[in-house]
């Protein structure tokens, strides 16, 4: 695969950023990843205040999940195609800036259908920033750090839960749920003033085009490593979507339990992700495994630990993790299996992700409406993780047949299989 590194779109300055110029470029793109996974996830944790505040029931007020993550998949090639050309600082400023505009129109709306289309347009820049950002990490990343510096990016997403989504939770319990949007539309303008100070500029790649992109869609192990994402990450939202109901409903602890309860998930998004980048050193197939496997236990664990209020936070934290694990190494998967197609395939991760966000919750809502609980969504995850578990081994069965070459990102070790 050709390297990042050398593809002809960094633009030459003459100067040698340095350490410091690295990490505060990684710092600037994980703040919009902070801020993206702030806004994706608060709303699963004021759920029960968004619904009131549109007068619909909570199963209901589970579309608007589903609105932002169909935004994510809708958005994830479409800009990459039409993006194919552009500078990629400019691009990711100009979607930084259109997030922080739509988090803006999800605060002042006043119905639930007005609602859900903001969430579906705020969904809109959300894959091509993460996987964007990925690639402009990778492309200054010494050599041997390209794989942790993409894994720092999506860490970003990570910290969220710990510190943006508990906290913007809080605000939205105690200062009404629009105020969580109004606070990711200051993180937004925060992160476009830090991109434009610390991230270099790159030259628009002058050969890419839209049909490049597309080429990544006649890949089998492209559509096999979506549809593992698609499926088999699903469980984690399944159970994450109501997580808010099921720790006060069936746990029987208070309200304060649930911003408790988002902390914890994000501990363990911010342990698995660490973890992954050490896991990808060693086999990102392998990694891929033992992700999805993990996450299917874990979440017959969840299902089995609910009524037990306190006792949920470790398994909850178990779920994120493995899930974490799960989602740095299929963008690193699809990154090297894209081939010429990087932004696309990088972009696709979080298409793909976000589609499992709508399945979950939509299979979660589904069974919640049909009477069968809160806890009935962590079945529904066990079996979506043990669908996408299949899906790698075919994936894994394909790779070894074909005899690709050593999965990689740039000239780093990590990925290979």
């Amino acid at each position: 695969m050709t390297s990042t590194a050398a593809r002809p779109d960094v633009e030459t300055t003459g100067r040698d950023p340095g350490a410091a110029r690295f990490g505060l470029a990684v710092l600037a793109l994980a703040t919009g990843g902070f801020a993206i996974g702030t806004t994706e996830f608060v709303t699963m944790g004021l759920i029960r205040e968004i619904a009131a505040g549109v007068e619909v029931s909570i199963p209901s007020a589970g579309h608007v999940i589903s609105a932002y993550a169909l935004g994510v998949v809708v958005g994830a090639p479409l800009i990459a195609y039409l993006g194919a050309r552009w500078p990629r600082r400019a691009l990711l400023v100009g979607l930084m800036a259109v997030f922080g505009l739509f988090n803006v129109m999800t605060a002042v709306v006043s119905s639930f259908h007005w609602l859900v289309l903001a969430r579906f347009l705020d969904g809109l820049p959300h894959g091509a920033y993460f996987g964007v950002a990925s690639l402009v990490a990778a492309d200054l990343a010494p050599v041997g750090r390209k794989g942790r510096a993409v894994a720092s990016v999506m860490l970003g997403l990570s910290v969220a839960n710990v510190a943006g989504v508990p906290v913007a939770t809080w605000l939205g319990q105690h200062l009404g749920w629009r105020s969580a949007y109004w606070t990711v539309a200051v993180l937004a303008l925060v992160t476009v003033a830090m991109i434009l100070a610390f991230v270099p500029r790159f030259a628009p790649d002058r050969t890419a085009t839209g049909r490049t992109e597309l080429s990544a869609f006649a890949k089998p192990q492209v559509w096999l490593t979506l549809l593992a994402g698609a499926v088999g990450f699903g469980g984690m939202f399944a159970v994450f979507s109501y997580a808010a109901p099921t720790i006060t409903e069936v746990g029987g602890l208070g309200d304060g339990a649930v911003p408790v309860l988002l902390l914890v998930f994000g501990l363990g998004m911010v342990v698995g992700t660490w973890l992954a980048g050490t896991l990808a050193d060693w086999s990102v197939i392998g990694s891929l495994v033992i992700g999805s496997a993990g996450m299917g236990v874990a979440l017959l664990l969840y299902w089995l630990a609910a009524p037990g209020g306190w006792t949920l936070l470790p398994v909850a934290f178990l779920v994120t993790a493995l899930g974490s694990v799960l989602v740095v190494n299929l963008q690193l998967r699809l990154m090297d299996v894209a081939g010429d197609a990087q932004t696309l395939g990088a972009a696709m991760n979080h298409a793909s992700l976000n589609a499992a966000n709508a399945l979950g919750a939509w299979l979660g809502g589904v069974v919640i409406a049909a009477g069968a609980g809160y806890r009935a969504p962590a079945l529904v995850g066990v079996g979506l993780s043990v669908v996408g578990l299949a899906v790698i081994l075919v994936a894994a069965g394909l790779h070894r047949r074909q005899a690709p070459e050593p999965v990689s990102v740039g000239h780093s070790s990590a990925g290979t299989s």
